[in-house]
């Protein structure tokens, strides 16, 4: 039963501390009329290594940083369920994530645009119709300073990476001798090429989100914080209320007028007077409105919840980067396995970061990228490669004792789709989690074709000096049949899971034109008023690379329509 003391009321409500939620209960506090409360299920940043960028080695799969979800066993993947980190402390994925910033493509955002039925989100730029170029420039503070592309003075600091490694360099030309040149950023529209990637740092140390919008404003009096505290179960109302959707009238069946929380051991409610947003992330956002009632009713039923609003998306439409990751052993190359054997630049690499805040410690688990097409018709690329000078058998397992390079292959627009379904009624019991990679012809191909041309590049003259040697997936296996069995059996997640409550497109009578539509462009959820869902999960489609940089457009995008609509 819930603690029976008077309920504590907020303007705002916000579920999840995460990149969203982060950047949210900064805009939204900054009128100091309204009272804002921002709700995190894990604990504060101030840990050491989720600080210090190597530290992702030490947050990933630990319980103090991480949710520890498991998938479900996944054909895709040989029958494997794999572990699936979110972030479940201050600042969310961004406090443990691999610090990437990637934009995505030009193209990504068209196919918002087509979805949702709204121009806003196309790319924009040179008087071309769009806002995405431009809300990234503002929110970004660039190391390189400010021109057509970047952005100076927004809280978002993008750096280029302080370490660079002779082995990856000489990847990078290797590429381009099998048709991938050499290009000066991925973040421009068109990431055709390789480059090294620019991270969100200051000086050496992870630049998470909470250190952007969270952290600066803490002190406000009317932002209110509470960590350690889990959502159970939004509150509504039965009255009938009128929504507006993009000049279409919807009458609402419920109304979120605030939730029912677990804070240190004891229930209590707190209730909204404008809006409850769901920050919770691609997993967390449609577990919370399933085990609230909202969902496809027949998985509600089956799990005996009452049925609040028939929403057949929620939870549906998983999308996420399945990355291949090959393995080749190299000789004379200094990688970060030959420096971690040797005592004396093991040591040499921590005096390094803490003196000048350089060198491998200062590393995102990737630094060289690279973008192509595995087919020459496409009009964008298809297919991403995130490049590790070092390698290992698997997440969690220590440092290979031989020079070796790891580069991982992705679709980087992948056709399977899973989704996200809660296992019972009970909102402290695990969602189920099923990924459903490489269950589509298309998807299988760009893996054989990708794996492909990852063997062409490490067999180009720009390498032969290292000799390198294929480990992984082994050069024994070479019909399409052999590799892609292996890219299920080697394939694992890069950690971007999004679609889950996406965003579409309402004809003129308020009903969503696709099946899995839950969010109209302003990330109102369909037919419930006072809620909207901002994270990853109202992506309609995957964007090309890391996704924190578009969720932060999707933040700050819905930011800039709930002031529009509030006192």
């Amino acid at each position: 039963m819930p603690d029976m003391s008077p309920v504590a009321e907020y303007d705002f409500i916000i579920v999840g501390a995460g990149s969203a939620g982060c950047l949210l209960a900064n805009r939204l506090s900054a009128n100091p009329d309204h009272r804002v409360l921002l709700i995190e299920a894990g604990g504060k940043d101030d840990w050491f290594w989720i600080k210090v960028p190597v530290g992702y080695l030490y947050t990933i799969a630990n319980p103090r940083t991480d949710w520890c979800f498991t998938t479900e066993a996944d054909p895709g993947l040989a029958g494997r369920s794999i572990h699936y980190a979110r972030g479940r402390v201050i600042g969310g994925c961004s406090s443990i994530n691999a610090m990437i910033h990637m934009r995505g493509q030009a193209s990504d955002y068209a196919l918002w645009a087509q979805a949702t039925g709204d121009e806003r989100w196309l790319w924009g730029g040179s008087n071309r119709p769009g806002e995405t170029l431009a809300i990234y420039k503002e929110l970004e503070d660039y190391f390189g300073g400010a021109d057509d592309w970047h952005g100076v003075g927004g809280e978002i600091r993008v750096e280029r990476p302080r370490v660079r490694w002779k082995i990856l360099d000489a990847w990078q030309a290797a590429a381009a001798q099998v048709g991938i040149a050499p290009i000066e950023e991925f973040n421009r529209g068109d990431n055709t090429g390789s480059a090294y990637f620019h991270v969100n740092q200051r000086r050496g140390r992870r630049w998470s989100m909470a250190d952007a919008f969270l952290h600066p404003v803490a002190h406000r009096p009317n932002l209110t914080v509470y960590i350690q505290t889990q959502a159970l179960q939004l509150l509504m109302d039965d009255q009938v209320h009128e929504d507006q959707r993009r000049g279409a009238w919807t009458t609402a069946q419920r109304r979120a007028v605030g939730l029912r929380l677990l804070k240190g051991g004891h229930i209590i409610d707190v209730r909204a007077r404008q809006e409850v947003i769901l920050s919770a992330g691609a997993i967390g956002s449609p577990h919370l409105m399933q085990v609230s009632g909202l969902g496809p009713a027949g998985l509600l039923t089956q799990h005996q919840v009452p049925v609040a609003v028939d929403l057949p998306g929620v939870g549906e439409n998983l999308q996420d980067h399945l990355q291949i990751r090959t393995i080749f052993r190299v000789q004379g190359a200094r990688t970060v396995n030959t420096l971690y054997r040797n005592w004396i630049t093991r040591g040499g690499m921590g005096f390094q970061y803490l003196m000048l805040r350089s060198g491998p410690m200062t590393m995102p688990p990737s630094t060289l990228g690279a973008f192509a097409k595995s087919d020459p018709a496409l009009s964008s690329p298809d297919m991403e490669w995130h490049v590790q000078p070092l390698s290992l058998a698997k997440f969690g397992d220590p440092l290979h004792h031989f020079g070796a390079i790891t580069p991982s292959v992705c679709n980087l627009r992948p056709s399977s789709r899973g989704h996200v379904r809660m296992a019972k009624a009970d909102p402290l019991t695990a969602p189920k989690i099923h990924c459903n990679y490489l269950s589509t012809d298309a998807d299988r191909l760009t893996a054989v074709r990708g794996l492909r041309m990852t063997r062409q590049i490490m067999a180009a003259p720009a390498l032969a000096r290292y000799r390198p040697q294929e480990m992984l997936p082994g050069p024994e296996l070479v019909s399409d049949d052999e590799l892609q069995r292996a890219a299920g059996e080697l394939g694992t997640t890069i950690f971007h899971p999004v679609g889950t409550c996406a965003m579409g497109a309402f004809d003129a009578h308020g009903r969503p034109r696709s099946s899995t539509a839950v969010l109209d462009t302003d990330c109102r959820v369909y037919r419930v008023a006072g809620l909207r869902v901002v994270d990853a999960s109202a992506m309609p489609t995957i964007t090309s690379g890391n996704t924190n940089a578009p969720v932060m457009l999707i933040a700050e995008r819905a930011a800039r329509a709930i002031m529009g609509h509030s006192g």
